[in-house]
């Protein structure tokens, strides 16, 4: 494989289906995004997974190029049966932990250690999870059962189970969606979510997990204004919101990866998308539905990583683990054991 010598750019980009297109083959190779994500429409069989993966780190030269998934089981899980496991979502966890905390977060682990091997025996490296969420009564259900419950130190203690679930098997995870998308009345893929609770309720209960995992590697932001910081401007495109809340008072300082630029809460030209958000503070920009067009325009205003955001990466990068080998049947009879208390 070629190595690209030029500094990869702070964009990650999806393709179209279960193969790369000569074009697409193009526009990576020119653009060269830091990374990829992955898709349902990009997932077939487990070899077709390997060799797209492997494509996708060629069209850019780089054999460590990242390759991401929203993996996080239940409703958002891109690896399906009858090749994968179908994972539980974060509900009953949650209610595991209401009758014990320790065997929740024991089979919250495990799940997490199953699903790093299946990504890391694909190639994938960086899992979109855990969610960090704290949900309220009357939010949109976008979050719902993928949240591990509703009391934010229950949701910090079992997501750090995930963070180090996905790192024991090599995997990075992301944290998301950071400052938090559990008050949005509306889903941020087809809107804009406006959040008008007072700084003081939302450092009560939605930055609790996200201060509780500041060290986390990567965290994802969220699409979603929040009046009592920016009156007009979602947390991916505010400086304030990044500056004064996710690197303030939240004291995260890992990678910052905007949420999918292709979503509806965000409106604008791309170009402008992309440059808004960089320059409000996020270290890469994330662009998942694989359409050419909107990935050109991209291209076009695509800037290098700093060099901070190298730093970042770098520090990330040493968090991974060496994988221990285990018995992956008997992790999973152990994980839906413990769940099953969960429902007598």
């Amino acid at each position: 494989m070629p190595v690209n010598s030029q500094p990869p750019a702070a964009l990650i980009l999806g393709c179209a289906g279960l193969a790369l297109t000569e074009s697409e083959r193009r526009l990576f190779a020119a653009a060269n995004p830091l990374g990829f994500i992955l898709f349902g429409r990009n997932i077939d069989t487990p070899d077709q997974v390997r060799d797209l993966v492997a494509a996708l780190r060629q069209s850019v030269g780089r054999a460590d190029a990242p390759v991401l998934i929203d993996q996080e089981g239940g409703r958002v899980q891109r690896l399906k049966p009858p090749y994968w496991r179908k994972a539980p979502p974060g509900a009953p966890f949650a209610a595991l932990a209401e009758r014990n905390r320790a065997a929740a977060k024991e089979a919250l682990r495990l799940n997490f250690r199953l699903i790093g091997r299946e990504l890391a025996d694909l190639g994938i490296d960086v899992d979109c999870a855990p969610v960090l969420d704290v949900p309220v009564l009357g939010a949109h259900d976008v979050i719902g059962d993928r949240a591990y419950g509703t009391d934010p130190a229950l949701v910090a203690d079992l997501a750090r189970e995930v963070a180090d679930g996905l790192l024991d098997e090599g995997v990075i995870p992301i944290v998301k969606h950071i400052p938090g998308h559990g008050r949005a009345t509306v889903d941020s893929h087809v809107a804009l979510p406006v959040v008008e609770d007072s700084a003081e309720s939302l450092e009560a209960k939605d930055f609790v997990p996200f201060r509780a995992l500041s060290d986390a590697p990567w965290g994802m932001t969220a699409h979603v204004v929040y009046t009592a910081f920016d009156r007009v401007r979602p947390a991916t495109t505010s400086p304030i919101v990044i500056e004064e809340v996710i690197r303030g008072r939240l004291g995260f300082d890992g990678v910052l990866l905007s949420d999918d630029l292709s979503m509806k809460a965000l409106g604008g030209r791309f170009e402008d998308r992309s440059n808004d958000s960089l320059d409000a503070g996020c270290d890469i920009v994330l662009h998942c539905n694989g359409d050419m067009d909107e990935m050109a325009a991209l291209a076009r205003v695509v800037r290098p990583l700093t060099d901070r955001a190298l730093e970042r990466l770098a520090r990330g990068e040493a968090r991974r683990r060496r994988p221990v080998p285990f018995d992956i049947a008997a992790a999973h009879a152990r994980v839906e054991a413990l769940l099953s208390v969960s429902v007598r």
